[in-house]
């Protein structure tokens, strides 16, 4: 028996959605998985990037659809690595991060979920602020070892709840709002 879903998640990271997945579910959303490459352009804004990857998903699969770009934006690096993220981790990871840094570790995530259909094109941002640990702290994926949320001593990494007020739990909680009530 095929799952019916309300819309699809489009995305090469499994951790995203399954993320994604479980905090729409907390609204009622199901949500399916296209694990696919998506062209990610070279933008000095998130926005714009997710605007184009949504529309590169959207022509691949012609279903509804919503996709996530993300970014770690460090104070003392002036923002960096920003929009670079995903190929800043790739190339020098967490260690790389920690060796740039000195006393200012203040930092935000910023997440961009934009949908798209076959007639609207809509982004939802979140935006949750912390620091960056001096060293790698539990077992988790992407920048998740190093981030430290505002008022909390624990990495993203070392949190049982990190999906009940992560910067992607806000975007979607915006873009569940609107979805549930278009």
């Amino acid at each position: 028996m095929q799952k019916s879903f309300d819309l699809f998640f489009v995305s090469s990271n499994d951790h995203k959605y399954l993320e994604a997945r479980k905090i729409l579910h907390g609204f009622g959303i199901a949500l399916g998985f296209l694990k696919s490459d998506l062209e990610e352009v070279q933008s000095n804004t998130l926005n714009e990037i997710a605007l184009r990857k949504a529309k590169n998903a959207f022509s691949k699969f012609k279903k509804p659809i919503i996709i996530e770009d993300d970014g770690l934006f460090i104070d003392s690096l002036k923002g960096f690595p920003g929009p670079y993220s995903s190929y800043v981790f790739k190339t020098i990871g967490n260690d790389g991060i920690l060796n740039l840094l000195k006393n200012n570790r203040k930092a935000k995530f910023v997440s961009i979920i934009t949908y798209c259909d076959e007639s609207v094109l809509q982004s939802f941002d979140g935006k949750l602020d912390g620091t960056i640990s001096r060293s790698q702290k539990g077992k988790g994926w992407g920048y998740d070892p190093v981030f430290i949320p505002k008022n909390s001593k624990k990495t993203f990494a070392e949190m049982n709840d990190k999906n009940n007020f992560s910067h992607r739990y806000k975007a979607l909680k915006k873009f569940s709002n609107w979805y549930l009530n278009k």
